[in-house]
């Protein structure tokens, strides 16, 4: 079964990792797995309480096919854990490593943005938050997740194409991987709901 290493901190991002948990599992057969820096509860950005029972250390005998950090404000703070030296262990194997708004300032931190094309909420939001960051002529502004060198990079305005960036890196079927993108883009493609009187 396909593994997914998911990485939260207290005040994570709700929207950031509930497409990859609530899918990549339910629907397509993943093993999708919770981490924190110390066991126990993390409160999300919106209140909702979360009970994680596995640490950092035990992210590399899980055996990920992913590496995912999900975005907090702590990530802009001194409070920050330092995962610098997972992440770049797990890259050196060529294991993907996926980050989504302040997760991105993780990335950058380990230097996984400074060869890669790259993206984030904002070019300055690395340079101002991301100590030892060196990768601008790399960055690309978009509105989507961008993947390149086994790295995923996404604001956190873009979860569904963070989401299908990871589903592809973890070898997600081409057919149920455009179906996922296909299902999450038809909203936008659809007229605004009327007003009813």
């Amino acid at each position: 079964m396909t593994r997914i290493a998911v990485i939260l901190t207290q005040g994570f991002a709700d929207w950031e990792y509930a497409l990859i948990a609530g899918t990549g599992g339910p629907f397509f057969g993943m093993e999708v797995e919770f981490f924190t820096p110390q066991a126990g509860e993390v409160k999300s950005q919106g209140g909702l309480p979360a009970i994680i029972s596995r640490r950092l250390e035990e992210v590399r005998a899980f055996d990920p096919a992913v590496v995912v950090v999900i975005g907090s404000s702590i990530w802009e703070t001194d409070q920050a854990p330092d995962i610098a030296d997972l992440l770049r262990a797990h890259h050196q194997r060529d294991i993907p490593i996926a980050g989504i708004c302040g997760g991105t300032l993780a990335l950058a931190r380990a230097g996984l943005l400074n060869e890669v094309a790259h993206t984030s909420n904002n070019l300055e939001f690395l340079q101002q938050n991301a100590k030892g960051y060196n990768g601008a002529g790399h960055y690309r502004s978009s509105a989507s997740a961008v993947a390149d060198g086994h790295v995923i990079s996404a604001p956190g305005t873009a979860p569904v194409s963070f989401a299908a960036a990871v589903f592809e890196a973890a070898g997600l079927e081409a057919s149920a991987l455009q179906q996922f993108k296909t299902m999450l883009s038809a909203e936008h493609a659809a007229q605004p709901v009327a007003e009813v009187a």
